[in-house]
């Protein structure tokens, strides 16, 4: 199973970039004389011609694991996982297993003992963008190539703060924001997994309860690759730190769509959020359960606009130039291009 990743890239291609209005920008370096210049740090790949890198060799999810993997409300089939999620695991699986080969090199070079540490994977973008799904698909995709067995996924909702503590800070309002998250617990966290330790250990988040778990864990051992996904995990240092999450990724990966889009498809998940998860009497949200439509689509874009947007705009957006690879989505989810950063 393998695949050239190489000649079918366009170096020096110009990098679209989209607005908080939801148009295309353009990631452009300007000349000396107020030009716009074509440098750009990406590749830009269209759909078609990142296809053509996906090896041939039969898809290894039938429907069935589709259907457990999608999101709620984002139409994935066969083709999107073909056309665009198995080159990308290809592509990852030889970014992880050249950095295995570069770890025992490097250990045989300094004459120490080889120290197995897991390749990193964030996954960042905007709530209801998809970023879950592409988490759960890379997993699975990820696990049936040579050199990357075992894939372990952590979400970054096990590092929010307890909701009584959000309370009484008063961010309850805010949760998502990056004050809202333990930092210091995921960054310790990361480092632990990234220092070859045996065992690691992340809390575990309940979406029903809408909080965090007590006496409940996510155990990751060693892994292959380990998958971290969550809004803000590509931010550069906050003021007064040394250390980011995203410096301990050893790939960056944002999901991108226009806001507009996003804003759609968070107010159609809400909707189906209320006529399902929502009538559990045990869900933080069951309030929400007895709302007409009409009420509901006021109220997804109240929450929308008041929380999640400005989330969107002021700390999730701007860290889409730190990916390593940008997927962009059109209005009904598929991919349409891939941003990759050059070596």
């Amino acid at each position: 199973m393998g695949a050239s990743l190489g000649s079918h890239y366009r170096p020096g291609a110009r990098v679209p970039r989209r607005g908080t209005d939801g148009r295309d920008t353009t990631l452009e370096r300007m000349s000396d004389t107020g030009a716009p210049s074509t440098a750009t740090p990406f590749l830009e790949i269209d759909r078609a011609r990142w296809a053509e890198l996906a090896p041939s060799a039969p898809l290894p999810l039938g429907g069935m694991d589709l259907a457990r993997l999608r999101g709620l409300g984002e139409p994935l089939d066969e083709h999107e996982v073909s056309d665009v999620y198995v080159p990308l695991s290809r592509l990852l699986n030889l970014y992880a297993t050249g950095a295995r080969a570069l770890q025992r090199q490097t250990g045989e070079f300094l004459g120490e003992p080889d120290v197995r540490v897991p390749f990193v994977i964030g996954i960042a973008g905007s709530v209801a963008v998809g970023k879950s799904t592409v988490a759960r698909l890379l997993r699975e995709l990820l696990s049936h190539w040579q050199g990357t067995p075992r894939v372990e996924l952590v979400t970054t909702d096990g590092f929010l703060l307890p909701n009584d503590e959000l309370e009484r800070r008063g961010l309850m309002s805010r949760k998502g924001f990056p004050e809202s998250y333990d930092r210091r617990a995921l960054l310790r966290f990361l480092s632990r997994v990234k220092s070859g330790v045996e065992e690691v250990r992340a809390p575990f988040y309940s979406h029903l309860s809408y909080n965090i778990v007590k006496n409940a864990e996510i155990v990751v051992r060693q892994p292959d690759v380990l998958i971290v996904e969550g809004l803000n995990v590509l931010q550069p240092p906050t003021p007064g730190t040394r250390l980011a999450v995203s410096d301990l990724f050893d790939f960056g990966i944002y999901v991108d769509a226009r806001t507009s889009d996003i804003a759609r498809w968070y107010e159609d998940r809400f909707l189906r959020l209320q006529r399902g998860a929502f009538a559990d009497p045990k869900s933080y949200f069951h309030r929400y359960a007895a709302l007409t439509e009409s009420e509901a689509r006021t109220r997804a874009r109240s929450i929308w606009q008041e929380i999640n947007e400005p989330n969107l705009v002021q700390n999730v957006l701007p860290t889409r130039s730190r990916a390593s690879l940008v997927l962009r989505k059109s209005a009904d989810h598929s991919v349409h291009s891939v941003l990759l950063r050059k070596l």
